[in-house]
């Protein structure tokens, strides 16, 4: 068989009559369609992998993208916990979901399905047939958890985890009146005063790494981007006042980064792994754009003054000018020079501070003064001081006189927008600065990064005022190194 599908058949024709080799054939093929026929009967399916249906590669890595949103013990819809075998396993309000062995007596996939409503996921596309299917082996072949017991996470989803160390922080925000800083943890938001006196909730989710967080323009909402890496890209919307989850969105199969809201709130940008800029609409949740302007993954997203344009930065290197409508692409606003990762509109103006791999921050205008010629370079407004290593994050102030600087070296440098002139340096980090923000009042200024620990500095007398760890930090025991240094 091997011969003939190769079309070897020609070289041995000459001695061999053609006719025992078509009886050879077809006897082949009679015998493929009895082995299906056998395996049909049995309620195999000849066209899956042989190799049994796994929880930890594939049941769970779905659950996570496609059900855990609703699913998890902030949400907990239905009374059904799905972020652990345990929750799958336990079922909710309406009992078992999975019977071992029984895939179509399971409620999961009547569910999938459509014969039980709504069908799930609710409010999204249904799975393929082929995920379904795999849903079904799983089952009947006993619906087990194969997770390596070394791989078996100690940190429950939805349930803040026990810190032996101060986590890396790669995300800060200030409400827009001050009171509240939210601070990025390992699978939770933080939530400090404003003054980082004192630490006011914990919001737990499913995403392992919060790369950015913003509140809404009336600071009803918070969000947070991030997920979990080669398993989720997550957006979280949280009530801040009742300290609720209102959203969990899975959009991709990787982590996102650059959220940012709307001048009126009702928009939510970001990138991805996907080299994608995506848009939601935040009172629903729908994703109302998903473009794939960038050639690497997008790091940061801005909207322009009136709500109609994105301006992205990437990977590759490009500062990138998107219309809302229709996200049809306008043009790049940069000369390409490096790996782009940090952006920020400058506030009451459509100019962007941007900054990455090449160690120079830059301040452009959205919009071009004059018609594009080759090498033209009238968007860029100024150039600030060489840092010693790359740029990680900037910031503006308020009122968008003065930006700050920080990145893969231990100082925060703060200068004069229109002048560029040098305002202050804050030192004190043991490693890098990966995120910063200008508290309301402009007086104050938030870094932190790779040692964990948050600083707030008073921007006038260029003193420190605070430096708080802002997760709480327990006695070290025998499960500190089995959790990662957390």
């Amino acid at each position: 068989m091997r011969e003939v599908l190769r079309g070897g058949v020609g070289h041995r024709a000459k001695s061999e009559d053609q006719s025992t080799i078509g009886h050879k054939v077809l006897a082949l093929l009679m015998g493929f369609a009895l082995l299906t026929a056998w395996q049909n009967a049995r309620g195999d399916d000849p066209k899956s992998s042989p190799t049994p249906a796994s929880y930890d590669k594939e049941i769970h890595i779905l659950i996570t993208q496609q059900c855990a949103g609703c699913h998890q013990p902030s949400v907990k819809q239905g009374d059904l916990i799905l972020t652990t075998y345990e929750g799958l396993m336990a079922g909710g309000a309406k009992g078992k979901v999975v019977k071992p062995g029984q895939p179509e007596e399971s409620l999961l996939i009547q569910y999938l399905t459509g014969q039980q409503k709504p069908q799930m996921p609710f409010g999204q596309s249904p799975l393929s047939a082929e995920q379904i299917d795999l849903f079904r082996r799983w089952i009947r072949e006993g619906a087990k958890d194969d997770t390596p017991a070394e791989a078996r996470s100690i940190v429950v989803p939805g349930k803040p985890i026990e810190y032996h160390a101060a986590p890396v922080v790669t995300a800060l925000a200030y409400s827009p009146d001050g009171s509240l800083l939210a601070v990025s943890g390992y699978r939770e938001i933080l939530l400090h005063k404003g003054d980082g006196s004192a630490l006011l909730a914990r919001l737990p989710g499913i995403s392992e790494k919060i790369t950015s967080l913003a509140f809404s323009p009336d600071g009803k909402t918070l969000a947070a981007v991030g997920g979990t890496p080669a398993k989720l890209g997550e957006v979280e919307l949280w009530d801040v006042a009742q300290r609720k989850l209102l959203k969990s969105i899975p959009l991709t199969s990787d982590t996102l980064f650059g959220a940012s809201f709307s001048p009126d709130g009702t928009m939510l940008s970001f990138g991805g792994t996907d080299n994608e800029i995506h848009v939601i609409e935040v009172a629903t949740g729908k994703e109302l754009l998903g473009v794939k302007q960038h050639d690497g993954w997008v790091f940061g997203t801005t909207f322009s003054m009136d709500g109609t344009q994105l301006i992205s930065v990437g990977r590759d290197g490009a500062c990138k000018l998107t219309n809302l409508q229709g996200g049809v692409f306008i043009e790049n606003i940069n000369q390409i020079k490096g790996e782009l990762v940090a952006i920020q509109r400058q506030p009451q103006h459509d100019n962007v501070l941007v900054g990455g791999e090449e160690g120079v921050p830059r301040l452009y205008m959205i919009h071009r003064p004059k018609a594009l010629v080759i090498g033209d370079t009238t968007t860029l407004i100024r150039e600030y001081e060489k840092q010693d290593g790359a740029v990680v994050a900037v910031a503006f102030s308020p009122d968008g006189s003065e930006i700050a600087v920080g990145g893969s070296t231990n100082v925060v440098q703060v200068y004069k927008t229109d002048s560029g002139d040098h305002v202050a340096t804050f030192e004190g980090h043991k490693g890098g600065i990966y995120t910063l923000a200008f508290a309301p009042d402009g007086e104050h200024l938030a870094a932190s990064g790779f040692d964990g620990t948050v600083r707030i500095y008073d921007v006038k007398s260029g003193q420190l005022s605070k430096a708080f760890v802002p997760v709480p930090i327990q006695k070290e025991s025998a499960l500190s190194s089995r959790q990662g240094g957390l």
